[in-house]
């Protein structure tokens, strides 16, 4: 996945939206769907006795399916472009990390692949970061980004973002 430029302002009003939008449609639906399966099913109202629990649970997980069915037919519009790429850039992020140690140990050793995978991930996580307004750990991250800028130099290595590609980081 190459890292694209985005408007910051676009992005956070985009994904605000879709957070409220999910929140309001995910709300009105699990209480629709709750009240609706207890009026059908539910014994408690004509015997006074139990619980409906079972039925708003069973409401809220349909609430969710149909919000994440409308997530995915969703997902594709240009309206989504900024907060699908955050997204996509995050799960990447949550691969790498869970290798991290393996390709920073091999990026020591010299393995162009793992000092490819770090400045994709360094830098990716820098945008995301910067969008997020997460400005708590963006000077690890420098530091990170410097190290490793001094290791790609001793090298002798010229890297790019662009050269990364996913199937890199299932090799660690």
């Amino acid at each position: 996945m190459k890292l694209i430029e985005i408007n910051k302002a676009t992005y956070r009003k985009n994904l605000n939206q879709v957070i409220i939008g999910f929140i309001a449609i995910f709300l009105v639906l699990a209480l629709a769907f709750g009240a609706g399966l207890i009026s059908v099913f539910s014994t408690v109202i004509e015997t006074g006795e139990g619980d409906n629990f079972r039925y708003n649970l069973l409401g809220v997980i349909f609430a969710l399916l149909v919000c994440l069915f409308i997530l995915n037919k969703l997902k594709n519009k240009m309206f989504f472009k900024e907060v699908l790429y955050v997204w996509q850039l995050k799960q990447i992020h949550n691969r790498v990390y869970r290798k991290l140690k393996k390709i920073k140990a091999a990026s020591e050793q010299g393995d162009v692949n793992a000092l490819i995978i770090l400045n994709y991930y360094y830098q990716s996580q820098k945008q995301v970061i910067l969008l997020d307004d997460n400005t708590l750990v963006i000077s690890k991250l420098n530091q990170n980004i410097n190290s490793l800028n001094e290791l790609i130099s001793a090298k002798q290595l010229v890297l790019s973002t662009d050269q990364f590609e996913e199937s890199m980081v299932a090799s660690f």
